[in-house]
């Protein structure tokens, strides 16, 4: 594997060839170079980024809601010898600017944290549309996180604009996406007068609040014994948890009002989710899978306790009611993985900084 120079964008003139009996030139594309992204790389590139990522995921949203992507369902692998575990597949195509498609294959285990290895890992697939060629594979939990807690602080953003600024913010979870979520808060400026960390193991909720204090060193971050209090003491609820059902039952825990970044999707009940005003990334990927809002839909036997989805509420299309709680609930899209890919493929070969593995391609020929 060999470092490159800077590098045209797949399926651009660069690589085309000429063709044909004297100069004429046809615009035939070749196959593209192929290249490996190491997650140091892609950490290096994202690193003081949080602005252009968040602005970057609020376009792709955009051209969501426009219909300029392609975002199929995602896929499930299950293992009926390990429950707990599974890897989903999203295969994704991004039009406008980005125009790429590509696939995010992601794992999930959750006994590796017994072992001290991250629960989630991922590799992310970028192929040129015109020829269908990959021409990249990143690794892919980083950008992940990454399009997670920039999709929350596009959300957040979005959803407290006609609401006074919140101050005090609990975190439910302190794994990786808590701690992207609050670093993406922190470096596209918001900042808090209290912060709250609430976690079933107490050594988890320790390190996360060691990790604020290592991004603020004079923020008050409190750890909760319980979640109730957490909840009952923030404006802004991030649930960032591997529940696999409900298990915040009590909607008055919410009378406050709160806005609620439901990242992991299967925390709250239907009745906490009927007391609110909810909004998604996408609607038909939401409500499946037992979300909390797929088990409300087979509550309720509709959909009209949901307001909307975010390019919605970006687009003004939505308002929202201030007497409730409003909740975000994302599906996490895969057309966001893509986009970030992309930016990080981009920059990287503007750089040089892209790993080509020579020769990856070696059956280029129809005829032997």
């Amino acid at each position: 594997m060999t470092d490159s120079g800077p590098a045209g964008r797949p399926g651009d003139s660069r690589h085309s060839q000429a063709v044909g009996p004297g100069s004429a030139v046809a615009d035939r594309p070749a196959p593209p170079v192929f290249s490996v992204v190491t997650g140091a790389q892609v950490q290096q590139a994202l690193r003081g980024r949080e602005r252009q990522i968040v602005d970057l995921v609020g376009k792709v949203y955009a051209l969501h809601g426009r219909g300029d992507t392609v975002n199929p369902p995602s896929h499930f692998l299950r293992f009926p010898d390990r429950p707990s575990a599974r890897i989903i597949a999203l295969p994704a195509s991004v039009g406008g600017e980005v125009r790429t498609d590509g696939i995010k294959w992601i794992s999930s285990v959750p006994a590796n944290i017994e072992h001290g290895i991250p629960r989630a890992s991922a590799v992310l697939v970028l192929n040129d549309p015109r020829t269908g060629f990959p021409y990249a594979c990143l690794e892919g939990s980083v950008i992940s996180a990454v399009r997670t807690a920039a999709s929350a602080v596009l959300a957040l953003d979005r959803l407290t604009r006609d609401r006074e600024r919140p101050r005090r913010i609990g975190f439910v979870g302190g794994g990786l996406i808590a701690r992207y979520v609050h670093s993406y808060l922190a470096g596209t400026g918001w900042d808090w007068d209290a912060v709250g960390v609430y976690d079933l193991s107490p050594e988890y909720a320790g390190r996360f609040r060691d990790s604020i204090r290592g991004w603020m060193s004079d923020q008050e971050v409190h750890v909760h014994d319980d979640l109730r209090s957490l909840v009952r003491d923030s404006d802004v609820v991030v649930f960032a948890t591997v529940a696999a059902e409900p298990h915040v039952t009590d909607p008055a825990w919410f009378s406050h009002r709160p806005v609620v970044l439901h990242l992991s999707l299967r925390d709250l009940s239907p009745e906490v989710v009927l007391s609110a005003v909810n909004v998604v990334d996408d609607v038909e990927h939401c409500l499946k899978a037992a979300t909390s809002v797929h088990l409300t839909e087979q509550r309720v036997g509709n959909r009209e306790f949901l307001a909307g989805t975010l390019a919605e509420v970006m687009a003004g299309d939505v308002v929202l009611s201030r007497d409730r709680p409003v909740v975000f609930s994302p599906f996490g899209l895969g057309v966001l993985d893509i986009a970030v890919g992309r930016w990080v493929y981009d920059r990287l070969a503007t750089t040089g900084g892209l790993g080509i593995v020579d020769g990856f391609f070696s059956e280029l020929c129809r005829y032997a």
